[in-house]
């Protein structure tokens, strides 16, 4: 069919359409007196149509193109006299132009709800909020009605929930929620797009001069370290251009150098706690001021302490008893609940999400052990001759490695276990070095990532109980690992830094520093990371310290992937300039090898 014919075909089935619809329009009174009202329906489609308007309701309704009409006699001979040669090839795809056109004609008509489907607004609504980013999309494309419905804000402010976009957010907070996700989206990818490439900025935390690190902690960008000197320091890495203030603790002033030193250090979003060598522990209110708020005092050193991530309980193992410290209603700090247990407690976390009474998980050489506040200690685990070598809990799950030892040889594995059921659930690999890392509460579902003495990171899949990939990452054993939806970050004894594109296999870029790597934290934007040296002995007190420092006292290194620049262009805190002047920079430049 040419060109011609395709407009005579449309303007002769359009007067007949605009026919129709005007003796329906004077049959609508009369009808509706004489039974109730019915959805509106395309012409034809309830009476039998003729002419063109007869033929385009066939192609609608799939009839593929319009049969040709009754051909006169003067047709019939023009036809016979060009049947003897070849007959020309109609244009492919005639048929399904001509539809797509009546389509479009139909959409013009507002009295012809073609696509319009006469439901009411808000079950409109219910059905299309099981539809994702992509079908809203083509579904506003369908029609003007529809398009309304796909561009609801309830809609989008919903995608945006889901994904996790501005989870604090409500629908009343902004005026256009897809031009919101938009924005999110496009900030995803170019956050994603900078750590592939290692594209943002760097800063090496400010140092104590004549101290060594001894540990780190990160919670949402705030880093607390504990040093040999007995100092205790936080940096909030969210300003970035930031000055660290130091936690005072209650130890004599006129005795300088004799406060023991720091044996471990954990901070949430509004507390800070330490532990030292000589027993004592320190509490402090990040909201309050940097004074402690609360100080306890056990008999024997410090063995593990335990902070949880979402409220203010605090345990601490010492010796062989672990005490559970949380305030009362009126704010003072109490014993909640204290457990013995049988051997010296190598490892503690708290189990988060459990609401009124603390739950804790600890593990004491061969022995794991479940702590309710409300209840004794129950042992979750025992096998005897198989010590524990990492432990990580989630809301409703513990994992940890165990060593094989004795004359059957297993190998060595990961438990699972439900602290609900107090059984286990999987048993996870079967490697011949130890499991020195595990990380089950930051992994995507039915996903955890493990380091071990092998050199190798491994992702496990906790619905089959297999490996889902195996990374040969470092030179020496990992000591550190977390992973998100796509990439994992590992640190290992040797001091490298290492960061993975999982989905493909492949290392995207690494990092190395004199120290192994103790603490690594990430998320979609930033990246902490801490080389924790084994000796606690200042060397070289002769050099330069910062040279001194880089060598043997530690290093805290902060990322930043929102900034859009590359990592090795950051300037260091110590070589930024304290006076700026407009259109200048005096800012020292390093020189790297």
């Amino acid at each position: 069919m040419d060109d011609h014919s395709l407009d005579e075909f449309r303007r002769r089935w359009q007067e007949e359409l605009a026919q129709a619809q005007a003796l329906r329009k004077r049959r609508r009174p009369e009808a509706a007196e004489r039974r109730p009202r019915r959805a509106d329906v395309a012409p034809g489609r309830s009476e039998q149509a003729s002419g063109y308007l007869a033929l385009a309701q066939g192609l609608l309704e799939g009839a593929g193109r319009p049969p040709p009409a009754r051909a006169t006699r003067a047709e019939r001979q023009d036809s016979a006299s060009r049947s003897r040669s070849p007959p020309a090839r109609e244009v492919a795809g005639g048929g399904e132009q001509l539809v797509d056109q009546l389509i479009r004609d139909l959409n013009e008509m507002d009295d012809v709800p073609f696509f319009d489907i006469q439901l009411p607004y808000e079950l409109a609504i219910n059905i299309f909020q099981y539809l994702d980013r992509k079908e809203l999309g083509r579904c506003a494309q369908v029609s003007k009605t529809w398009k309304v419905i796909a561009e609801d804000e309830v809609l989008w402010y919903r995608l945006c929930q889901q994904e996790g976009h501005l989870p604090e957010s409500s629908i009343s907070d902004y005026s256009c929620w897809k031009l919101i996700f938009q924005e999110c989206r496009a900030k995803e990818h170019m956050l994603r797009t900078n750590w592939k490439n290692r594209k943002g900025a760097v800063s090496e935390l400010e140092h104590i001069p004549d101290a060594v690190l001894c540990d780190v902690h990160s919670h949402d960008g705030v880093v607390i370290a504990g040093y040999t000197s007995g100092d205790v320091r936080v940096w909030d890495t969210r300003t970035w251009d930031y000055t660290a203030p130091f936690l005072e603790s209650e130890y004599e002033e006129d005795e300088p150098g004799m406060q023991p030193y720091v044996s471990f250090v954990r901070i949430n979003s509004s507390l800070a706690v330490a532990a030292y060598e000589d027993g004592f522990l320190n509490i402090w209110d990040l909201r309050t001021g940097k004074y402690p708020v609360h100080r306890f005092e056990h008999d024997a050193r410090i063995q593990a302490l335990a902070l949880s991530q979402d409220d203010v309980t605090v345990a601490t193992a010492s010796a062989f008893d672990v005490v559970m410290l949380r305030p009362s209603e009126e704010g003072y700090w109490q014993i909640t609940a204290e457990f013995e247990v049988q051997k010296l407690v190598d490892y503690l976390e708290i189990v988060p999400d459990t609401e009124r009474y603390p739950v804790a998980v600890a593990t004491a050489g061969d022995l794991v052990y479940l702590l309710k506040a409300e209840d004794s200690a129950r042992t979750l685990h025992y096998v005897y001759g198989q010590p524990v070598t990492c432990l990580d809990v989630s809301a409703n799950q513990a994992a940890f490695g165990v060593k094989s030892l004795g004359w059957v040889y297993e190998g060595n594995k990961i438990l699972v276990y439900s602290l609900e059921a107090e059984r286990c659930l999987s048993k996870l690999g079967n490697a011949l070095g130890d499991f020195t890392c595990v990380n089950l509460r930051d992994s995507p579902p039915n996903l955890m990532v493990s380091g071990n003495m092998d050199r190798r990171v491994r992702i496990h899949d906790l619905r089959t109980d297999k490996i889902a990939l195996s990374l040969s990452a470092h030179q020496l054993g990992v000591s550190a690992v977390q992973m998100d939806d796509w990439k994992i970050v590992s640190g290992g004894e040797e001091g490298l830094v290492s960061v993975w594109d999982y989905r493909m296999s492949q290392k995207l870029w690494e990092v190395h520093s004199r120290h192994p790597v103790r603490h690594l934290s990430f998320n979609s934007h930033s990246l902490i990371t801490a080389n924790v040296p084994y000796e606690r002995v200042v060397r070289n007190t002769d050099l330069d310290n910062f040279t001194t420092h880089r060598r043997h006292r530690g290093l805290i290194h902060a990322y930043e992937f929102a900034v859009d620049r590359l990592a090795f262009q950051s300037t260091l805190p110590i070589c930024r300039a304290a006076d700026t002047v407009p259109g200048y920079n005096y800012d020292l430049a390093l020189a790297f090898p």
